[in-house]
């Protein structure tokens, strides 16, 4: 890997997006304004609000990041400029760190923005420090890009991204604990989320709900999603391909 190349391929993506201004929307509006959504719908019982509140500032930036990533990057490869890219001197780990430095900015804005409106605005009450909130949503957007990045390797059409949903994200989020604790599932459900990067983070976001400082348990949590966004992007890298067919 090349440091130039990776940051210049990072400039590229963010000289893409910037004239995009949908996508930015889509990104860093979205998740704001569902929670705004939440906040009143529990207007009459703010309690439960700090409950699902924490749990979603770690899930919303992971589907909204997973979608973008994904189309983004599959539109590089149908008009060819992925192909044209690594026809150049540009290495597969350049290219992945280019994507995932580019997509990594834009989660700490989004992250940012999500976490300070919840915290400050909405007055999502934590017993732990708004930073560890941060911390978890920040890997969990980083977790989104490395999948978008991987998925994109499989699907044909953006169509085709968007059915990925469902077979990716969605078991996530039936298992991550959001509806009812792990500990209560039947036993091959409970196994199957532990394996499952999304419950961690829902785990740590209930860390911080609970605790004033970082526990092990938190630090263990942090740790299994940073470390899951790594692996996938590992993978991303294994399975980009030179030819679009």
């Amino acid at each position: 890997m090349s440091t130039a190349r990776t940051l210049a391929t990072a400039r590229r993506v963010l000289r893409q997006l910037a004239n995009d201004p949908r996508t930015i929307a889509l990104l860093l509006l979205v998740p704001v304004l569902l929670l705004v959504l939440l906040r009143y719908v529990f207007d009459a019982d703010p309690r439960a609000f700090d409950g699902i509140g924490a749990s979603l500032l770690g899930i919303f930036p992971l589907v909204t990041m997973f979608l973008v990533t994904s189309i983004a990057t599959l539109r590089e490869r149908t008009t060819g400029t992925l192909e044209r890219l690594l026809a150049m001197p540009l290495g597969k780990g350049d290219l992945i760190g280019g994507y995932a430095l580019a997509f990594g900015a834009l989660a700490v804005v989004q992250a940012s923005l999500a976490t300070g409106v919840a915290v400050w605005l909405l007055d999502l009450t934590v017993a732990g420090s708004p930073w560890l909130l941060l911390t978890i949503a920040l890997l969990d957007a980083l977790l989104g890009t490395a999948l978008g990045l991987f998925v994109s390797a499989f699907a044909a059409t953006e169509f085709q991204v968007v059915q990925f949903m469902p077979a990716v994200i969605f078991p996530q989020l039936l298992l991550c604990g959001l509806f009812a604790p792990r500990d209560t599932m039947q036993p091959a459900l409970e196994a199957l989320s532990n394996v499952l990067p999304m419950s961690y983070a829902v785990d740590g976001m209930t860390e911080v709900l609970r605790h004033p400082d970082a526990t092990g348990d938190f630090v263990r949590d942090a740790v299994v999603v940073g470390a899951a966004a790594l692996l996938v992007l590992a993978l991303g890298a294994a399975t980009l391909r030179r030819r679009t067919a």
